[in-house]
């Protein structure tokens, strides 16, 4: 993409309104701007790295054998009066009333629609374990917005649902989760700590968020230290083996973990040296449940088993904010000239740099590196605008690309470009093919590792 010809509004100013890290360089990078109160429209830039975070979501579940989906925003208000939690759900919720004064309501969550569809077309336990999710928007009415995409109102969420015949069943399904969530985060450059939390309005006895650790966080947190240095890193995992699965979640879990709402201070102290222990403060970018049979035996979700009895399937429910990871990501890897994006989520992976625009070398540099970049899968975004070298700088470093090629006449002129760092800041001359060639490879290991084509 020439910058020239893409639509990137930056801003030299922050905007008083932006009070923390994420939402303040979303603003002044170009990626959003605010229609309403926790309501946004997502500009180009802000576009590409939340689809390149919804990539990344889909690639996991589906990695982990869960099945791809769509359900609508609006949902009839009677599957909820089914459940019984139209009237327990409260304010946040968005309650609409069509033409012909049908009560609806603007989904926080599928609970209640998932199972509709699932008591419709499903009827043996040999049609189970079943796993479905989608990625869609969702509408939470906030009292209080704030903190940019952190806490808005509308919202782009993955909940994933699981139906299965039993509670053990269900439970490898909540195992299954929490393993594909771990190698979610890990590959968008993320500690994600899983804690034991509390239900809130979904319910259920069994849950974990994960927590990113966060100055910004809305949630105290305490913990293991040296749960920070657990990951999943390359090893292969069959989401089929209950043992081995269950074993990956108890290794993430054994340390103490836990958000202030079921933190026990008493454990804590008992189990973590207190040289292990911290109190932090931490963001929420999702959260899984297993609330066996609260859905299905109201709405009359039920399965033949293997001895032709009818029961209840046990169910769960299983969310990643994908908006809020945009935040997130961006809370965690700053500094203080811009963003500083993982490889992995990053909306370009490289930015090219002509630092004499008109120059018919440099031109023509450019241009071929433009070609090369993009015949081996990586699109970069060219900034040949007629601009300062200074401000062309300033723009990389603020939008926060990982790589940044400068192209100049001085080093043409010895056969060189400059490949630059944007994490570590670190600069190397190389021939213009020699950097194409760098990138690939790092872009193509990086994928390898995480078992995507290179």
């Amino acid at each position: 993409m020439r910058l020239s010809r893409y639509f990137l509004p930056v801003l030299k100013e922050t905007p008083a309104e932006a009070q923390i890290v994420s939402h303040r360089l979303m603003l002044r990078a170009g990626m959003i701007r605010q229609q309403a109160a926790g309501i946004y429209s997502w500009l180009p830039l802000g576009w590409r790295a939340l689809r390149r975070i919804e990539q990344i979501v889909h690639e996991e579940q589906q990695r982990a054998g869960h099945i791809p989906m769509l359900m609508p925003t609006l949902q009839p208000a009677d599957l909820w009066r089914e459940s019984g939690r139209y009237d327990d759900y409260g304010q946040e919720m968005l309650r609409i009333r069509d033409r012909h004064q049908r009560d609806l309501l603007y989904g926080p969550t599928n609970e209640e629609m998932i199972t509709d569809i699932f008591r419709a077309h499903v009827e043996s336990y040999r049609q189970l374990p079943l796993t479905l999710y989608h990625i869609q928007w969702k509408f939470r009415d906030e009292v209080r917005p704030r903190f940019g995409v952190m806490r808005g109102r509308e919202f782009l969420m993955k909940d994933g649902y699981t139906f299965d015949v039993d509670r053990a069943a269900a439970l490898h399904a909540y195992n299954r989760h929490m393993v594909s969530y771990l190698r979610t985060y890990e590959r968008m450059g993320l500690t994600a700590i899983p804690m034991r939390a509390a239900s809130g309005p979904i319910g259920g006895d069994d849950t974990h968020e994960f927590l990113v650790l966060a100055q910004t966080g809305e949630s105290e947190v305490f913990y293991d230290d040296r749960v920070t240095a657990l990951k999943l890193g390359a090893r292969q995992i069959d989401y089929d083996d209950r043992a081995g699965v269950a074993a990956v979640c108890a290794e993430f879990t054994a340390l103490y973990a836990r958000t202030d709402e079921t933190h026990d201070p008493a454990v804590f102290e008992a189990q973590v040296p207190e040289a292990h222990r911290k109190v932090g403060r931490g963001i929420e970018v999702g959260q899984i449940f297993y609330f066996g049979t609260k859905y299905s035996e109201p709405m009359g979700a039920v399965v033949v088993n293997d001895r032709g009895e009818r029961v209840p399937v046990h169910m769960g429910s299983h969310g990643i904010g994908v908006s809020r990871l945009v935040g997130a990501i961006i809370e965690a890897s700053h500094d203080d000239r811009g963003i500083v994006w993982p490889e992995g989520v990053a909306p370009f992976p490289v930015g090219i740099v002509n630092l004499r625009q008109g120059d018919g070398a440099t031109d023509a540099a450019c241009a071929e590196l433009y070609a090369a970049l993009t015949e081996r899968g990586l699109e970069p975004l060219y900034d040949d605008r007629d601009e300062r070298a200074g401000a062309k700088f300033a723009t990389m470093d603020l939008i926060g690309l990982p790589w940044r090629i400068t192209v100049g006449p001085r080093g043409l002129a010895a056969g060189k470009v400059e490949l630059t760092s944007r994490r570590t800041g670190e600069s190397e001359e190389m021939g213009p093919a020699a950097a194409v060639d760098r990138l690939a490879d790092l872009f193509c290991a990086a994928g390898q590792a995480q078992g995507r084509d290179g």
